[in-house]
């Protein structure tokens, strides 16, 4: 195997806000598989830093835990043993520049690329920005990793990214969406760009429609307060749903490069029709769970949570018509649709390819159905086609049936770790390829956007329409298809 000396130097990961819920259901657990993996170098160091009264022995404990609980396989007792001597933990009051001044003691950039990685809330990048330039710590190669939201809207993200550029250079910034560290989607680029079949017949001449549904069984779990000032708009469309659109409809890039992939999707961002109050009626639909089940188990609706604003018309689900106004995309719908406490979860694109012009197979099916593409991303990775194949038989007649192609990515690539989201991103960032990360351009055009949605949603007083927990959403989503003659993939 190759040694990782030899593909990226060492690095101080210094996580703000170490004890916090992202790090440890996904952080602590990203970097454990990665150590399992043989893809930290052996010198890279792990800073968790928070304001909490805990020391490096507790930490290690806490991190123990979290592997217990959130790691989903047994522990690697030997593993564990060396993933643990890289952590530390030092307890600090963010808000005060004086005391970042610790870390020219705890990092050491002559050895190591100091990696700053802010799993808090956004006011706060403000100040560790500020404390990071008054300890004098940083150097050219230093890095930084930030999570969404990146903002709530076009102006509040420009105020952060322009917070951040005070500091830090654009090339040494990267914006996570974990989506994109996922196989499928990554799997996009070589699904359409390394095979003929698919690069030949990717667009209005073939594609009849496309939906992207990420669905989620879960509800607000105890972030009330934070999601209904967010919304499902804000809080999964603007990020992870128009990430993966732009990866379906993005021209082939120059080469992978991440100037090339970011210029490419940022075309498509711009190609995105705008919706406003004249069209926001017919292209979006608003819903908000109600009481109901899930799995047989009782679930109380939205405005039922705990802490809850019974008057709040926060959106909890989200279904879009989106048109993208370019050569490839002309008269190509894409429906976008996003969920708390929905029937399954699943996050998937479907391709749906046109119809033939004639049948001639009308004994066997009187309007043949049109093939589909279908990228699995979650909870089971891999990509199915639908298509008709002869059954069998030596019948005077040919008679057709449904079959599919299955490619699950676990069934496929026994041999090779499937990996979540966040160990690629991770460990990329760690490594300094910008490539799966977000740039500002993307990150603003995305909101621009989006916020026109809100502001049709404003001014046109758009309804909020129920849905019981456990269904697909809205029944007015279903007509939102239905009104161009199609329909969701369930």
């Amino acid at each position: 195997m190759t040694t990782t000396q030899e593909i990226f130097p060492p690095c101080d990961l210094v996580i703000y806000g170490g004890l916090g819920d992202l790090s440890r259901r996904k952080l602590i657990i990203s970097l454990y598989r990665l150590e399992k993996g043989n893809f930290l170098e052996p010198d890279t160091r792990i800073i968790a830093v928070d304001r909490l009264e805990e020391d490096s022995a507790s930490f290690i404990k806490i991190a123990y835990k979290s592997l217990q609980d959130f790691l989903g396989e047994p522990l690697d007792e030997a593993i564990w043993k060396k993933y643990s001597a890289r952590l530390s933990y030092q307890k600090m009051d963010l808000t005060q520049p004086e005391e970042y001044k610790i870390f020219n003691q705890l990092t050491d950039s002559s050895k190591r690329v100091m990696v700053n990685y802010f799993a808090v809330a956004p006011f706060l990048f403000q100040h560790i920005c500020k404390g990071l330039k008054h300890s004098g710590v940083l150097t050219d190669q230093s890095r930084m990793v930030m999570e969404k939201p990146i903002g709530h809207d076009l102006e509040s993200s420009k105020e952060i990214n322009d917070t951040v550029a005070s500091v830090f250079n654009d090339d040494q910034v990267f914006r996570i969406d974990h989506y994109l560290g996922k196989e499928t989607v990554l799997n996009l680029l070589a699904l359409r760009f390394a095979n003929s079949i698919f690069t030949t017949n990717w667009d209005h001449n073939t594609i009849d429609s496309v939906q992207i549904t990420v669905a989620e069984e879960v509800g607000i779990e105890g972030r009330w307060e934070y999601f209904d000032q967010t919304g499902q708009l804000r809080d999964m469309v603007q990020n992870h749903l128009l990430q993966i659109l732009t990866f379906v409809a993005m021209e082939p890039p120059v080469n992978l490069e991440a100037q090339s992939i970011h210029s490419e999707k940022i075309k498509v961002l711009d190609a995105l029709r705008p919706i406003t109050a004249e069209n926001v009626h017919e292209k979006t639909v608003r819903g908000q769970y109600t009481d109901g089940f899930i799995k047989g188990k009782e679930v109380p609706g939205y405005l039922n949570e705990e802490g809850a604003n019974t008057s709040s018309t926060t959106e909890s689900f989200v279904a879009l018509r989106v048109d993208i106004d370019n050569w490839r995309w002309a008269g190509v719908p894409f429906y976008l649709r996003t969920g708390k406490c929905l029937m399954h979860k699943r996050t998937e694109i479907v391709i749906n390819f046109k119809q033939l012009p004639h049948n001639i197979f009308q004994e066997s099916y009187r309007e043949l159905p049109a093939n589909k593409l279908i990228i699995h991303l979650q909870p089971n990775e891999g990509i199915e086609i639908q298509m008709l194949n002869k059954i069998p038989g030596i019948d005077e007649n040919i008679k057709l049936q449904r079959t599919k192609l299955d490619l699950s990515f676990s069934e496929t690539f026994k041999n090779s770790k499937l990996f979540g989201g966040y160990e690629k991103l991770v460990l990329e960032a760690m490594r300094g390829n910008p490539t799966l990360f977000i740039s500002r351009a993307e990150i603003e055009q995305a909101w621009t956007w989006i916020d026109s949605i809100s502001e049709a949603w404003e001014k046109s007083n758009e309804e909020t329409k129920g849905y019981p927990a456990g269904t697909w959403g809205p029944v007015a989503s279903v007509a939102l298809l239905a009104r161009d003659g199609r329909a969701w993939e369930e």
